[in-house]
């Protein structure tokens, strides 16, 4: 019998014994804890209260479509959700976040229809978008762009491109921050960089080189015109917003003017005197610190070398024109090869023409971003050493080009010649290309060198002169890089017969009819940039065109002429017309002088219709008028009383005609500057008066109307005007007032004033509440001491004064307007009666009440009890007493018969306190109670 060995089993089985525990195993799970819930109610809702499309789709099912592995169903969820975010816009704004993450995910779908899809939504979602709402989003959206940009796959390449087109559009300032990457894109879209182990320490510039693309559906130069369509409207958003940026922090400057240029602010005087306006001197000065940092936030390491600090710098900006102008050339050799630079002359075909354009187009947006950096003119000596040759033997070899004219044969009858229709064609514009190239070329130049590139200025310069003088309409960019390109040259060459010659021609485009407003604007800025120009240099220096001359001296009438038609421009020409009347343009001034009689019309001139602003400029344009003439000061007296102006503009015309007079206390040189005396109180009259002579005559036919007061003891009815027209001639009234005021003689501006109302006011049977008012507030003001009232006024100033007192008392409350005159009138009143005796003696002698009615006798009554009242009034009506004592005696009588009313009883009693009960009254008083 064998032996059995003995092993050690794996797994041995443990034996149980009965009545012994079970033993634990060693991953049994502990049971002796405790749990709570966690309630999560916002998680708990159901999906159902997400608005859904017409599919029945909410906005997670959707975005849970775009992983689907067919392209079908994706193009349908991008539809879908274009469906639902325009039926439910709010959903953008909680969904945004996941939104863009899917939707940028599928610019590199390979399925074309899934990525047309997904631009067209894209499109629909920008303009729903704001800018700081996409920026925390926008790093993933540029990578997503970038990553379509360098894809393998050339649809989605050209599919890159109209994603860009939409940030472009919508996003300039978020897609130009990614500068440092797109421009590598770019120039990896239609380049490749030579991978040879000699170029690798050789100049950057030489080591990329144009790609071909036999697979793709667009040829080269049609492929080529896309990315550079793109990457010029890419430099074009990066200039504009590095000017911005530029003119925000006050650092532009002008390497044509060295005069910097400051921010104006527009001071009010009486405010400022009033503590009401505080004035920042340093910080309108338009200077600000210019902190130069190398620090970048995000520095961003590329492939191109130096060119991963986007633009921001000359070196960066530099490394990025090596790279770039040299395919530029290679594009512009390519549309133009030179074994047909011979048949060039008669003209090249549309799409080359197109790639010329935009090669030109990114050199020029890069030439003005150089100007940007450089700010010690190293860049621009770079520009001409490196590129001056490349770009006369490349471009101006075959300049001016023209457009080649395809033509095709049209038979309209068989009996009848051949004729030929010439097809025009979009998007090209021959002379746009010609003054870019013109553009570039001068900017290389300066006065310097002007012998050595004296042969192809000459052809610039006879280029533009005959394009100016060619009588074509030109739209505002081309006439922009003309202007451009002719202040450049008189930059270079600047003798009077090259610059008359330029100036000349642009007079001659000035002057064609029917010119837009940006064009009329162009020319209007050109010309003064050259006047100041000519400002700025030293008297002795200064040769001043003909041509300018003239222009300045056809300003004013033109400005006539224009009116209201076109605000803007009107505008524009004022500032130039005020620029050259402060510094004394003596063509100007006179011409300024012939026709101020029509800017300053008061019913149809250039003042009264054209905005404040602008009629702010035409007050002060007054100061420098060389005369001012009776008829002139007439209608600014009338453009100040007609409302036409504001009241400040009033007072302030009003305030520089007074420093026109002699009474300002200026010495001046010339007496012609001086203001005529008798005209100048002619026109302060004509102003306090408030209405012209045809218009006081016109009044006294009045009778019957509701704005005209008839009383029974007064000549004088009251004609009642506008609050407006009142409040604005009360305003006007105290300027008025304040240069009268200022006067030397007090006695003899009063005698003035007082002999103007006894000619043009006495005698008036209709008179206006504002006129009264105003007249009777400067009477008291000027009156004093060494003054004296004349005897013929005393009658027509207590009418007035009745008049005015019985207005006041018969206003009910319904008449808003007018109640609110009743303070300042009211308070003239007083004022003239304390401070001319006569005036409030001739007016109780008038008061008659026996020939009155009982209406009109219950005013007269409450009249003398508030004038008895009235404290500063006391004393004359102390004096007065024997009058006022039968004038209550008359009311007495004629009131007997009935019961007395309380408006007597207060009469009678106010009587007895402050005339009667008084200590130095007389004692015959008595004897009338």
């Amino acid at each position: 019998m064998t032996k059995k060995r003995k092993r050690q089993d794996d797994f041995q089985k443990v034996k149980l014994k009965v009545g012994k525990k079970k033993p634990k195993l060693e991953n049994a799970t502990a049971t002796n804890f405790r749990t709570k819930t966690i309630h999560l109610p916002e998680q708990l809702k159901e999906d159902r209260i997400l608005p859904t499309n017409n599919r029945k789709l909410n906005i997670k099912d959707l975005l849970s479509q775009m992983h689907h592995y067919n392209p079908g169903v994706k193009q349908s969820a991008l539809l879908g959700l274009k469906d639902l975010l325009s039926q439910y816009p709010f959903i953008i704004d909680a969904h945004l976040s996941n939104i863009l993450s899917e939707v940028t995910a599928v610019f590199t779908d390979k399925d074309a229809n899934v990525r047309l899809a997904a631009v067209q939504l894209l499109q629909f979602l920008a303009p729903k978008i704001r800018a700081e709402q996409i920026s925390p989003f926008f790093p993933l959206v540029s990578a997503h762009l970038s990553s379509a940009m360098t894809h393998i796959t050339e649809g989605i390449q050209e599919d890159s491109l109209k994603v860009l087109d939409i940030l472009l559009e919508q996003y300039p300032a978020l897609i130009t921050g990614r500068s440092s990457i797109l421009l590598k894109n770019f120039v990896e879209l239609i380049s490749h960089q030579q991978l040879s182990k000699g170029l690798v320490n050789r100049d950057r510039s030489q080591s990329w080189m144009l790609s071909v693309n036999p697979n793709r559906r667009l040829t080269s130069q049609q492929w080529r015109l896309k990315v550079l369509v793109r990457l010029g409207k890419f430099l074009q958003a990066l200039a504009d917003g590095s000017s911005r940026l530029r003119e925000s922090e006050g650092l532009q400057e002008h390497k044509e003017n060295p005069h910097a240029t400051s921010n104006s602010i527009f001071i009010n005087w009486k405010e400022l005197a009033n503590d009401q306006q505080h004035i920042q001197v340093y910080e309108n000065g338009g200077s600000q610190p210019n902190v130069s940092s190398q620090f970048r936030l995000r520095y961003l390491i590329g492939g191109l070398g130096n060119v991963d600090e986007s633009l921001t710098s000359s070196e960066s900006l530099k490394g990025f024109i090596e790279i770039i102008i040299p395919l530029l050339i290679e594009c512009w050799i390519e549309a133009v090869p030179p074994q047909f630079a011979t048949s060039v002359g008669n003209g090249i075909e549309r799409e080359p023409l197109q790639v010329m354009q935009q090669v030109l187009n990114i050199i020029s947006l890069l030439w003005k971003l150089s100007k940007q950096h450089d700010e010690t003119h190293k860049l621009e000596s770079w520009l001409r050493k490196n590129y001056l040759d490349d770009f006369k033997h490349h471009f101006m070899s075959n300049f001016p080009y023209t457009l080649k004219e395809i033509t095709k044969h049209r038979r309209k009858d068989t009996n009848k010649s051949v004729k030929y229709c010439t097809i025009l064609f979009n998007n090209v514009d021959h002379l746009l290309l010609n003054l870019t190239l013109s553009d570039i070329m001068v900017s290389l130049a300066n006065a310097s060198t002007l012998q050595k590139d004296s042969n192809w200025i000459e052809m610039i310069r006879k280029f533009v002169t005959e394009t100016l003088e060619d009588g074509s309409k030109l739209n505002s960019k081309q006439l922009n890089r003309l202007l451009g390109v002719s202040w450049r040259l008189m930059q270079i060459q600047s003798n009077r017969e090259a610059t008359e010659t330029l100036i000349k021609a642009v007079y001659t485009l000035y002057q064609q009819r029917g010119l837009i407003l940006p064009v009329r604007t162009l020319l209007l800025k050109f010309f003064s940039k050259i006047y100041q120009k000519e400002e700025l240099r030293s008297y002795r220096l200064r040769n001043r065109s003909r041509v300018l001359s003239r222009w300045l001296a056809g300003l004013p009438l033109q400005l006539s002429n224009l009116g209201s038609r076109n605000p803007e421009l009107s505008t524009q020409l004022i500032d130039i017309i005020h620029t050259a009347a402060a510094r004394a343009n003596k063509e100007l001034l006179k011409s300024l002088q012939a026709t101020a009689l029509q800017i300053y019309d008061p019913q149809e001139g250039t003042m009264v219709v054209l905005p404040t602003e602008s009629q702010q400029r035409l007050v002060q344009l007054v100061y420098f008028l060389p005369s001012l003439h009776a008829d002139l000061l007439s209608q600014l007296s009338r453009c100040c009383i007609m409302g036409r102006l504001s009241a400040s503009l009033a007072v302030t015309l009003i305030g520089i005609l007074h420093m026109r007079s002699s009474f300002s206390g200026w010495k001046h040189s010339l007496k012609d500057w001086l203001l005529s005396d008798m005209d100048y109180l002619s026109f302060l009259f004509s102003t306090l008066a408030g209405f012209s002579k045809e218009e006081l005559t016109w009044l006294q036919s009045l009778r019957g109307v509701p704005h005209v007061i008839q009383t029974q003891l007064s000549p004088v009815l009251l004609y009642l005007t506008d609050l407006d027209q009142f409040l604005h001639h009360w305003e006007i009234a105290e300027a008025v007032c304040h240069s009268l005021l200022v006067i030397s003689s007090r006695r003899q501006s009063f005698d003035v004033l007082q002999n103007a109302i006894s000619k043009h006011l006495v005698g008036l049977t209709v008179v206006p509440d504002s006129t009264v008012g105003c007249v009777f507030g400067v009477l008291c003001k000027l009156l004093d001491h060494t003054c004296a009232v004349s005897e013929s006024l005393l009658p027509f100033l207590a009418s007035c004064c009745y008049s005015l007192l019985y207005f006041l008392l018969t206003l009910e409350k319904g008449e808003a307007e007018h109640l609110k005159k009743r303070d300042k009138l009211w308070g003239v009143c007083v004022s003239i009666l304390a401070l001319v005796p006569g005036v409030l003696k001739l007016m109780l002698q008038s008061l008659r009440v026996n020939r009155v009615g009982p209406e009109e006798l219950h005013v007269v009554g409450q009249m003398l009890r508030l004038l008895l009242q009235h404290a500063p009034l006391r004393t004359q009506m102390l004096n007065n007493a024997v009058l006022v004592q039968q004038i209550i005696k008359n009311i007495t009588t004629l009131k007997s018969g009935s019961v007395q009313e309380q408006w007597l009883t207060d009469l009678h009693y106010c009587f007895s306190v402050y005339i009667t009960g008084h200590p130095q009254g007389p004692n015959a008083l008595s004897a009338v109670y």
